[in-house]
């Protein structure tokens, strides 16, 4: 047993006073540390500098660890040209990033305290990183593939990969399913992956209605994506439209990323079905697709959550960085409204998205947290400032364990 004592700890939904918490893997207690001592006397009491303050740790839902390797290799600006960029440059990405890139993608998110991640894998490359990585990690084996005549064999490697990930025994793990899109992937392998997520319980996410491009395709099989699926697979027509494959989703909680281009009617199911939609503002940007209409995913009740998306599409893997870009891209929406929600957005909403038992600081939830050094006692804006100023992060706690500091 461990009691911590700082000036003051975001919950996030509350910012206590002279509360002090005792932990091992997972907070027992919180109260004023002369009562701690009282219960606990034999357990360490690590005492914090003036203006220090404790937060959950945060929570990345979506990134790509296998492409770490670009900088300046693919095309930005829009998404047709960014997608061919990636085909043309897919093994030169991919094999130029070893696993020491990987792990120092995932030692960056850790310096900028991201304690979680949701780690999406095409082909598996990054496993052993991930399986090595300190932080909690939810392994969304990816299934892609759209033609009828591949399916077996797509799926069989999809298998081996999840296979694979199932065989990772150590606390924080969590082997998981993503179907990459509704264009890229057909329904018959849709199917067969979903039977296994429900009858195993796994985590779900998917891309969705990232770009007006997807929108074209899926509503009429139009727009340059016409070219696109008939030069590399002489296809012609989509493989399902939105409404299809959403109901693939209806009984099973699933994270949905990017969702720019969702309508009406979609949002509505999304709602319906009780989905998370991640945000990654800075790729969206970068790809030309446009900002997400956070007020109409307020108005239909759906819960989002922001994440970095990969270094494919983003110039470093920061939440805080990303909360920034969001803070400013949303630009009619309340400021510091905007800052608490984004604050929850990182931590207790991706946690519950997650279905982790973290991303609070609160009796019970898992001992995942970060110690940031203010400069000054917060006031009511202190969301705000917290992703302005970037305080130096001086300690992390995952499941209890010191990580840093």
């Amino acid at each position: 047993m461990q009691i911590i004592s700082p000036n003051y700890i975001l919950t996030p939904d509350n910012l206590l006073k002279n509360q002090a918490i005792a932990f091992d893997k997972i907070i027992h207690k919180i109260a004023p540390l002369s009562e701690l001592k009282k219960l606990y006397p034999d357990a360490e009491v690590i005492e914090l500098q003036e203006n220090s303050l404790i937060m959950p740790g945060l929570i990345n839902s979506h990134v790509h660890i296998e492409f770490s390797a670009n900088k300046t290799t693919l095309s930005y600006g829009d998404f047709m040209n960014w997608l061919y960029s990636v085909i043309e440059n897919r093994e030169e990405l991919v094999g130029g990033c070893d696993s020491v890139c990987m792990s120092k993608a995932i030692e960056s998110m850790l310096e900028s305290g991201i304690t979680t991640f949701g780690a999406i894998s095409s082909h598996g490359m990054d496993l052993e990183a991930c399986a090595s990585s300190p932080q909690n990690v939810v392994y969304f084996n990816e299934l892609i593939g759209s033609q009828a005549t591949m399916a077996d064999a797509l799926f069989a490697d999809f298998l081996s990969r999840l296979d694979a990930s199932k065989d990772i025994k150590r606390e924080g793990f969590y082997p998981a399913v993503a179907i990459h899109s509704p264009y890229s992937v057909h329904p018959v392998l849709i199917k067969k992956a979903l039977e296994i997520v429900k009858r195993e319980d796994l985590k779900l996410t998917a891309h969705f209605m990232e770009s007006e491009h997807e929108r074209a395709w899926l509503d009429d099989s139009s727009g340059e994506f016409k070219d696109f699926f008939n030069k590399l697979l002489k296809q012609n027509v989509n493989v399902s439209d939105s409404t299809q494959f959403l109901e693939h989703f209806n009984t099973h909680s699933t994270l949905l990323t990017h969702a720019v281009k969702a309508n009406e009617a979609e949002l509505s199911s999304i709602a319906s079905s009780a989905h998370t939609i991640i945000h990654c503002p800075i790729s969206n940007r970068l790809l030309g697709n446009g900002a997400l209409n956070l007020e109409a995913l307020e108005a239909k009740g759906i819960n989002w959550v922001c994440a970095t998306d990969g270094l494919s599409s983003n110039y470093k893997l920061d939440l805080f960085e990303e909360m920034k870009v969001a803070l400013f891209m949303h630009h009619k929406m309340p400021l510091l409204e905007l800052a608490k929600k984004l604050i929850l957005s990182v931590t207790k909403n991706a946690a519950k998205a997650l279905n982790l038992n973290t991303g609070k600081i609160k009796e019970g939830k898992a001992a995942d947290m970060l110690v940031l050094d203010l400069n000054k006692e917060p006031n009511e804006e202190l969301a705000i400032h917290l992703i302005l100023h970037r305080y130096n992060i001086s300690k992390i706690y995952i499941n209890g364990k010191a990580i840093k500091g």
